[in-house]
Formats: C-alpha cells, sequence, structure tokens
C-alpha cells in the first residue's frame, strides 16, 4: 500500500483523516492569508504581459481580514474534532476495535493486522481518539476566547512610547499586541494540535518523542507571545531552557533504549522488558522520566511551570494545564504501562508513588501561601499531576486487570474533565486580564457585584477543583479513590483490626493522603469564592465585554456541572473505560 490507501476505504474517519485535517489547516494558515494580486513579467521582448501568481502583492480584501486567522484556527480544530468524534461513534466497533499504521521497506501499511507487528508506529484506538478530542477541545475552546484577546484595532494610532499611567501603559501594550501576529498566533496554536496527536497515536518512541518535541518548541513561543509585557519573555525562556535540558535527558535516554533493545517500538521493548531489563534499560527509562515529569509538572521538575503560566495569557495558561499536561501523561502511561508493566507488579511503582505524594503535597501547601490566582492555579495544577500520579502508581502495583482498568479509566476521564474546570478558570482570569488586571486576589474582590454570571461560573470551577460534588471534579476523584481501595482492601472479613491494616498495600495509603490533600486544597479554592461574594470593591464597573470569551467561560460551566452526574457523564465515562481497555490492549 501507499500513502494514497489513507485517504480511501469506508473506515477513513477512524484513521488519520483528523490528522489530514490539521496538516491542510496548517498549510491553509501559511498560503491564505498571503494571497494576493501579485504578477510576474513574461520576459518576451517587446511584450508588457503578466501573468498573476496570487502569491504576494497587495492582498485581497478577505485575505487582509486579521479574523481570518482565527476562522481558519478554528474551523480546522473542529472540524478535526468533529472527524474524530464521529470515527468513534458511526462504526459500534471502532470503541473496540484497532487500525494501526505501519512502515515496512520504506512502504506504507494501513490496518489492523499491523497491530501485532513491530513495524507500527501510529496506532488508532478508542485511547488515541479519545486524548486527541481532549487535545483538540481545550485547543479550540482557547481560540474562541483569544478571539477577544487577539482582535485587529486598525484605525486607532498606538502610543510607541511607554506610558506612566500603569492602566494607560496596558491597554497600550495590549493595542499593540492585538494588531499583531495574528497568523503566526493561530499557526503556532496548529503546530500544537498535531504534535499532541502524534503523541496521542504514537506506538513507537520515535513518533513520540518526535510529538512531543512538536507540541513543546510551539507551546514556549506560545508562552512568549506577550513580549512587550515585562513578565512574558521571562517567563518563555525559563521555561524554555528547562524543558531543552528535560527533552535533552529523555532523548539520551531514549537512545539507551535502543542500543538495549535495537528497536523502540513499544510492543517490541514490552516484549524485552518482560524478559527482565538490564542495567542499561532501566537508566535509560529513568531519563525520559525525566522528561516527562516535566511536561506533567511533577516534583522535583515543575520549578518552571507556575512563572510559566504567569507569564503566558489566560487561555494559552489554560492550555498549558490541561491538553499539555495530559499529553504528558499519555507518553508516561504509553511508556510505563505500554512497556514495563507486568503481573507481578512493577520496580518503577514505589517511586511513581514516592513522587506522586510529594508532588500533590507540594503543590497544596505552595498554592495555599500564593495570592496570584494563577501561580495558585500552576500550583494546583502540579497537585492534581500528583493525583494522577498516585493512579497511574496503583496500576503498576496492581498489574494488569479490572482493578487497573478502573483506575485508567479514572485518570482518563479526570484528563477530559479538567478541560472544562481548570481551563475555565483561567479564561475569567483571561476576561480580567483584558482590562489590565487579574493577577492579584485583591482584583476580585467584589466580582459578584460587578458581574454575577462569571463569578458564579468561578465558584464552579473552584469548587470542581477541589471535588465538591456534583461537579465533575468529584466524580473524577471518586472514581480513582473507590478503584484504588477497592483493588487494594480486598476482603478482610473476620480479620482483627491489626491484620486487617498489615493486609493493606502502600498504596491505599496513596488514596488516604489524596482525601487529605483534596480537603487542604479547599482553603484556598474557597478563598477565591470568599473574596468574590463577601469582600468590598473600588471598581463598580463591569467587566470588558469580550463575548467569545465569555461563551467560552460558559461552555466550561455547563462542561463542569453536566459531565459531574446524568446521561452526559455517563457517557463520557464509558468512553474512558473503552479507551483504559484499549491502552491496556
Amino acid at each position: 500500500m501507499n500513502l494514497g490507501n489513507l485517504f480511501s476505504g469506508p473506515d477513513m474517519a477512524s484513521r488519520l483523516m483528523p490528522e489530514w485535517i490539521l496538516v491542510i489547516g496548517i498549510t491553509a494558515m501559511i498560503l491564505v492569508p498571503n494571497l494576493g494580486n501579485a504578477t510576474f513579467r513574461l520576459p518576451i521582448p517587446g511584450k508588457s504581459w503578466r501573468v498573476p501568481y496570487f502569491i504576494g502583492g497587495k492582498r485581497f480584501s478577505f485575505t487582509g481580514d486579521p479574523r481570518l486567522p482565527q476562522a481558519i484556527a478554528a474551523f480546522t480544530l473542529f472540524a478535526s474534532f468533529i472527524t474524530a468524534l464521529l470515527s468513534q461513534i458511526l462504526d459500534s466497533g471502532v470503541g473496540a476495535s484497532e487500525t494501526c499504521i505501519a512502515i515496512t521497506e520504506g512502504a506504507v501499511n494501513v490496518g489492523s493486522n499491523w497491530c501485532s507487528s513491530d513495524a507500527t508506529i501510529l496506532r488508532v484506538d478508542a485511547f488515541s481518539r479519545l486524548m486527541e478530542m481532549i487535545f483538540i477541545a481545550a485547543l479550540l475552546i482557547a481560540v474562541i476566547a483569544n478571539w477577544d484577546r487577539l482582535p485587529a484595532t486598525p484605525h486607532h494610532r498606538i502610543a510607541v512610547k511607554k506610558q506612566r499611567d500603569e492602566v494607560v501603559e496596558n491597554r497600550r501594550l495590549m493595542r499593540l499586541l492585538n494588531n499583531r501576529r495574528q497568523v503566526d498566533f493561530y499557526l503556532l496554536v496548529l503546530m500544537v494540535a498535531l504534535g499532541m496527536s502524534t503523541v496521542a497515536l504514537s506506538a513507537n518512541l520515535f513518533m513520540l518523542f518526535v510529538g512531543l518535541e512538536l507540541a513543546s518548541m510551539a507551546s514556549y513561543v506560545l508562552i512568549t507571545f506577550n513580549k512587550e509585557t515585562e513578565i512574558g519573555p521571562e517567563a518563555g525562556v525559563k521555561y524554555f531552557i528547562v524543558g531543552s535540558v528535560a527533552s535533552a535527558i529523555g532523548l539520551y535516554g531514549m537512545s539507551m533504549l535502543y542500543l538495549w533493545n535495537g528497536d523502540l517500538s513499544i510492543s517490541s521493548l514490552a516484549t524485552a522488558w518482560a524478559e527482565g531489563p538490564n542495567g542499561m534499560a532501566s537508566i535509560g527509562l529513568g531519563m525520559m522520566l525525566v522528561a516527562f515529569g516535566f511536561k506533567i509538572s511533577a516534583v522535583p521538575f515543575h520549578f518552571a511551570t507556575p512563572d510559566a503560566y504567569e507569564g503566558a495569557s489566560g487561555p494559552v495558561a489554560g492550555v498549558l494545564s490541561t491538553a499539555s499536561k495530559a499529553m504528558g501523561f499519555v507518553a508516561l502511561m504509553r511508556v510505563l504501562i505500554g512497556i514495563t508493566l507486568a503481573d507481578d507488579g512493577s520496580a518503577w511503582t514505589v517511586l511513581i508513588g514516592v513522587i506522586a505524594a510529594i508532588t500533590m503535597t507540594w503543590g497544596n501547601i505552595a498554592a495555599l501561601g500564593s495570592r496570584n490566582p494563577k501561580r495558585m492555579l500552576a500550583y494546583s495544577s502540579v497537585a492534581h499531576a500528583g493525583y494522577i500520579l498516585a493512579g497511574i502508581a496503583a496500576i503498576g502495583a496492581l498489574g494488569p486487570g479490572d482493578g487497573s482498568e478502573l483506575i485508567a479509566t479514572a485518570i482518563i476521564f479526570h484528563l477530559a474533565v479538567l478541560v472544562t474546570f481548570k481551563l475555565g478558570a483561567f479564561l475569567v482570569i483571561s476576561l480580567l486580564e483584558c482590562e489590565g488586571r487579574g493577577h492579584k486576589l485583591e482584583h476580585y474582590h467584589g466580582l459578584a457585584r460587578r458581574d454575577p454570571l462569571i463569578a458564579i461560573s468561578m465558584m464552579v470551577f473552584m469548587l470542581a477543583l477541589a471535588g465538591v460534588p456534583p461537579l465533575s471534579g468529584f466524580l473524577s476523584k471518586l472514581m480513582m479513590v473507590s478503584g484504588i481501595i477497592s483493588s487494594t482492601v480486598g476482603d478482610v472479613s473476620g480479620a482483627s483490626l491489626s491484620e486487617a491494616m498489615g493486609s493493606l498495600s502502600w498504596v491505599f495509603w496513596l488514596a488516604i493522603l489524596l482525601f487529605i490533600n483534596s480537603a487542604i486544597s479547599l482553603f484556598y479554592y474557597l478563598r477565591i469564592c470568599v473574596v468574590m461574594f463577601y469582600d468590598e470593591t473600588d471598581r463598580n464597573l463591569r467587566l470588558s465585554r469580550a463575548p467569545m470569551i465569555r461563551i467560552a467561560i460558559m461552555l466550561c460551566t455547563m462542561g463542569a456541572v453536566v459531565f459531574g452526574f446524568g446521561p452526559l457523564a455517563e457517557v463520557l465515562a464509558l468512553a474512558a473505560n473503552d479507551a483504559s481497555m484499549a491502552l491496556f490492549g
């Protein structure tokens, strides 16, 4: 078969159609905004005939519209999301079956019969499709929100010099930003989407690493996109340096795995690992965990995270805390569950458990002392990474089985619903950033009087992050904790208290620690709610209109509620269960 086979057949949507849509969108983003009336003269003596070639010259009215890049990005992401969704609901067997893409002797081969081959580089199944939809949904919401953050203001002159008044200077910087780099921003967003999709589908460590770096490099630029501000460039450079070092360490570890096994296919590495890894393999895996630890903001690889979130715009910070973090966990699960998981557990589980305990505790303690909502949410993101790491450690300790699948379902469900309330919280911050505020807790005083609907949405996001029922954050934590407890406690009827306590697995205490940390997090989440509803404010004006940001916030609010109970929560839970079954093969 050849590349043409990727565009043929009745199951085209279940193969790589969402990814091809992203590629087409990237191409359109490069070409369409540059279309104009450019011509060149034919070299014929005595003649002045000119032939149009359209790339360059004076742009047409529609290609010169600054809203065009936003429309291209939004349409591309929406089409890719719908195509991925249709691939899972049109065919009832898609959720349980697999379609793989393999390269053998330079030829591209597509079909389910290649899923057992070590030549497989991409795997399309329920897990990869659901994770891909999570990534694209987060990016699509961010694009919708940026519709108001990056508009064009061509009818007003912008002051060149820095203004003394802080409010006037913030407005000047925002208008300066709004007039620039429309294509650049949305091209980077689509590159992030393509990189994340590659990670979701990867069945080979090389492809996984390429996807990680494609998404990461674009993310570094998105963080520094507010280069006119003081903190944006510094935050981006810090994140880039730390991320580059982590990626270099992970790449070196991957090369050690290649030297050990001679192949980077996940199935081949899993077979070799089952026979017994040597020291080189263990060190290589450990070095790859360093790279993944940075991607998910696990302690001690989290130090650049608060600065990056503070320097980035609200929607970009929301993508970092949801889609980017989910991408890191996909890579982590592909390696730890796909390669090293054995019937009797794995050696890395205790290490992951210790990191999970430290990460969730440190993240919550650091958030307690933060009075900057962005940094508070950054440390909250660190704590949530610890919660998910606890689930992964439990999977490693339990080995394959129903209990591990239940915990994996909870992890995938949590990564999905996190897009609603975590990204929504950053969008509320973005709304305040439109007027040069939002970086101090005092800016939220009396928000319920200024804009009751936005304050209620922010309260929903905070309660969902804390895991308060009946919101979706509670359901995801409940699924994870119940999975750990039910799988580790077992039957203790007739046993004494000391015997029952002694028979508990160490993973059980991770579930208890998760409960304790959730209780700790209530303080700083509720602190936001208290100042919004009970503190006075010296500003009686409403927030910026920013209709698209408000639409994105309302979408996130509805998601945080409807995925906590009812039929939609059940549908998402079933999809997460199908994804976990596909993950375990």
